[in-house]
């Protein structure tokens, strides 16, 4: 009798143009598939009966969360071999024929994978309601992720707690760590935003607060910091009266669409214009003009993905961001010149977003009994994949992060920019 793992090597070959880009261990130890590469490995049939039940990306991901389906080896490198796979193959042209389905089903029967749906894993998936980018189905979507737990996030990050792409000035350093590129995002965004004492800056989507602190510490900057997250609306709350800025920065848990002030020196948004929603971002780029002063200006830094790229997929909507909405970079800055914003300068941060998740994983890693004891194994499993995925969208071109940096001209045109950005870059403009 054939063993389980070469049947299920010859099922799944026609999707793989006859090579499957993994290697395959199943349930009785048997094994199929390239010998050098990672090690997919099925425990029990019910990783099968998952993907019967919820075909594609979703029950695969499932099956892993739940620990029914284990990769030994890297992780990222088995999720780039099936990309690169599927992107340079193809699915297998067509819907399976009637004899194919037959073949497909009688192989499940005999494996014993066909039976009652299995249990969901123990991760909370997102289940909202509501009408799409309501105000209380927009917070339903911000606490999944972010009220995780501040402990998850204090764990997760460096001590800035920036949950954002870093600027990685000296990646060849040994003594340059995390902490470092984002002490150094943090001052860029500053310097590109022309902040000088007094200055107002409305932080929309402000995290926990490092922008916002950095800006009334190092700047002395007037802060209004506005977040979703009760979470961090708490810790941000908290860190502003501990280090004696409550005269700087107020701390505001509210929806954008919702802010009574405008006039400020600079607005900024980093890594919250993916949650605003396709047809709402109109509106979102003309409240930004709409906020910031004739003169001011806006700071956005934002993910977006390749022109034939998915973004999110069925995964992340379920387990990490729903709602989220990503798109090509050419179209977010058209949107925001349509809002009535001068676009004057886009740096892409990429390659930067790949090693700031590199060190997010490696802190998973490293310290993975302590994420399992705070939010049990499921959870922890469900990051793994994330940020393994994530790190990859961004390493092969899928995903992009830009800083888009804008202003409001004056009725007269006036930009009020310096001729060049050297200050940005050099020099210390702190003043």
């Amino acid at each position: 009798m054939t063993r389980v793992a070469p049947r299920l090597a010859a099922l799944l070959a026609g999707h793989f143009a006859g090579n499957v880009p993994v290697r395959l261990r199943a349930w009785d130890g048997s094994e199929a598939g390239p010998k050098a590469a990672p090690v997919v490995v099925l425990r029990s049939p019910r990783a099968l009966r998952r993907l019967l039940w919820q075909p594609g990306e979703l029950g695969l991901a499932q099956a892993y969360i739940a620990g029914d389906l284990d990769v030994e080896g890297d992780l990222a490198d088995g999720l780039s071999r099936v990309w690169r796979s599927v992107r340079a193959h193809g699915p297998a042209p067509g819907s399976p024929r009637p004899r194919q389905l037959a073949r497909m089903a009688l192989t499940a029967l005999r494996l014993g994978a066909v039976g009652p749906r299995p249990p969901a894993p123990g991760a909370p998936r997102a289940r909202l309601r509501g009408t799409l980018h309501s105000t209380a189905r927009d917070r339903a979507a911000i606490s999944h992720h972010y009220d995780l737990s501040n402990d998850w996030y204090a764990l997760l990050l460096d001590e800035t707690m920036a949950y954002s792409c870093g600027y990685w000035q000296r990646p060849a350093d040994p003594s340059y760590g995390p902490a470092d590129a984002q002490r150094d995002k943090l001052e860029l965004v500053c310097r590109k935003l022309g902040l000088r004492p007094g200055a107002r800056l409305l932080d929309i989507g402000c995290g926990w607060g490092s922008l916002t602190l950095h800006a009334a510490r190092e700047y002395h900057a007037q802060v209004t910091a506005v977040t979703l997250s009760r979470e961090q609306h708490a810790f941000v709350t908290a860190r502003v009266r501990e280090l004696g800025l409550s005269d700087q920065v107020d701390v505001e848990l509210r929806h954008y669409r919702y802010l009574t002030t405008d006039g400020y020196d600079a607005v900024c948004a980093i890594e919250m214009g993916e949650h605003v929603g396709d047809a709402e971002y109109p509106g979102f780029a003309a409240r930004l003009h709409a906020l910031v002063r004739p003169g001011g200006r806006v700071l956005i830094q934002q993910m977006s993905r390749g022109a034939a790229a998915p973004g999110g997929g069925a995964f992340i909507e379920s387990y990490i961001a729903p709602d989220m909405h990503m798109r090509p970079l050419g179209e977010t800055v058209g949107l925001l010149e349509a809002g009535g914003l001068e676009v004057r300068s886009v740096e892409s941060l990429r390659e930067h977003y790949a090693r700031t998740i590199a060190a997010w994983h490696h802190t998973l890693e490293s310290r993975w009994k302590e994420f399992v004891a705070l939010a049990g194994e499921p959870t922890a499993r469900v990051w793994r994949l994330y940020l393994a995925g994530a790190g990859l969208a961004f390493t092969e071109r899928r995903m992009g992060v830009d800083q888009i940096l804008a202003v409001r001209p004056t009725p007269e045109g006036e930009a009020g920019m310096p001729g060049t950005p050297y200050d940005w870059y050099a020099g210390d403009v702190r003043t």
